[in-house]
């Protein structure tokens, strides 16, 4: 998860949504990633991705730091577009986790 700083939008409209999609489908390929949910909210995104590299680190800056550039010359801003860090949950399945199944 990650989040616009000042909580701003980070998408404002389907093509920015649309350009963030195909970072992401990009750094898949270069990662190994294996992309199993994603939600993309007006200021923040959710990612639920399996690393078999061990990469999320070099993957995150593969996606947020072209992405920033690409949205800060379309919207003619600068600096940066990503409130700190982005916030990482480990999933192994071993316990109810991030992810539920079934009803409560």
């Amino acid at each position: 998860m990650s989040r616009g700083g000042r909580r701003a939008e980070i998408f404002r409209d389907d093509a920015d949504r649309e350009r963030f999609l195909e970072t992401l489908g990009e750094v898949c390929v270069q990662t190994g990633w294996q992309l199993q949910a994603r939600c993309l909210m007006g200021n923040h995104f959710h990612l639920v991705v399996e690393t078999p590299q061990g990469n999320l680190v070099a993957g995150m800056q593969w996606l947020l730091g072209p992405y920033t550039g690409w949205f800060n010359r379309r919207h003619k801003l600068f600096g940066h577009l990503f409130s700190g860090r982005y916030k990482a949950v480990i999933v192994d399945g071993s316990g109810d986790g991030y992810l539920k199944t079934g009803c409560d």
